[in-house]
């Protein structure tokens, strides 16, 4: 059974994933591909589901937050890699 939170980011990171969908309807210049909505798709949804655990088992308020702002910048590092290649490894972008 899922909790109220876990829903509501779930719901949350499903309407951002329709963002890049109405993107690549609505202009040619959009160019996600399939592999790229997945693995958009797998991060978002990971990062979101990790982020409901560190609240619900963490206690102290800080240690939460402290998690949760290191999650989040994880997730823009691999995100911006994967996009423009910032380290240069073999699954960065273009």
């Amino acid at each position: 059974m899922l909790n109220s939170r876990l829903k509501k980011i779930l719901i949350s990171i499903t309407i951002i994933l329709f963002i890049p969908v109405f993107g690549r309807l609505c202009t040619d210049d959009f160019q996600w591909a399939l592999p790229d909505f997945i693995i958009g798709a797998m991060l978002l949804y990971g990062t979101g589901i990790i982020i409901d655990f560190i609240l619900r088992k963490i206690q102290k308020k800080s240690h939460r937050i402290a998690l949760c702002c290191f999650i989040l910048l994880l997730l823009v590092f691999i995100w911006a890699e994967l996009a423009v290649g910032l380290i240069g490894t073999p699954f960065a972008g273009n």
